[in-house]
């Protein structure tokens, strides 16, 4: 065998070796992938995890609603750690807006990085019986400011009277960048507009509600009752 040949076979062997090593390393690569952090926004929402992920499920939510706060505490962490890494599931989060408070309150949620909203979510979510009482120790005259004025002087005296400025600074935000997200009213329409679609396309008629695949959950409104449904897709 002559030196040259040999060489052409070490050659091979190496390139061989290359290769494998190479679908070791992409293997490694997707095992290592945890979907759970994976967010994109969407029309009236986020979803976080696998777009590809065979089953698809969305909550239907409100700010105001203190059923949404609880599947916040129960439900969201646990979807969050035990269904989505994997990438067999993904999450997405929309509004069914019912009042002001809430279309602000989704408006801080969006303001900024789409990856910022599961905190900015949390922050508003798991706060929310802080800030209901800052509610019901407005006065009169600050009650007032929510219906006159522009839209996002509106929201602007909303966000302040119950705290929203100040959880939310508490996450990084600048009080400019807030009203910049405040007062955008394209972003006030289209939230608006896909929520009130939603409503329609689905039938939806109270919060939390569920739709997986595309079909609404009947009588899937909480934590305890979407868990069985999700371990049968698992």
């Amino acid at each position: 065998m002559t030196t040259k040949f040999r060489g052409r076979k070490l050659a091979a062997r190496i390139g061989s070796a290359l290769a494998a090593l190479a679908l070791v390393g992409t293997g490694a690569a997707a095992l290592a992938q945890n979907w759970g952090a994976t967010i994109v926004e969407s029309d009236n929402g986020h979803r976080i995890g696998n777009p590809k992920a065979k089953t698809k499920l969305v909550e239907f939510m409100s700010y105001t609603c203190s059923h949404c706060a609880d599947f916040a505490r129960e439900g969201d962490a646990a979807i969050k750690l035990g269904y989505l890494p994997k990438g067999d599931v993904s999450y997405e989060i929309r509004h069914l807006l019912r009042d002001p408070f809430d279309l602000t309150a989704a408006l801080l949620t969006h303001c900024g990085d789409p990856k910022k909203f599961a905190g900015n979510h949390n922050a508003i979510m798991l706060n929310q019986d802080a800030w209901f009482e800052k509610g019901r120790k407005t006065t009169r005259a600050q009650q007032a400011r929510w219906q006159f004025g522009s839209n996002g002087a509106r929201r602007q005296a909303i966000a302040s009277d119950l705290g929203f400025y100040e959880l939310m600074e508490n996450r990084g935000y600048s009080r400019a960048e807030l009203d910049r997200c405040l007062t955008d009213e394209a972003k006030a329409n289209a939230l608006a507009e896909a929520s009130q679609a939603d409503v329609e396309k689905y039938g939806l008629q109270g919060t939390p509600s569920f739709v997986m695949n595309g079909t609404l959950l009947d009588g899937v409104h909480n934590w305890a009752a979407l868990r069985p449904v999700l371990d049968k897709r698992r």
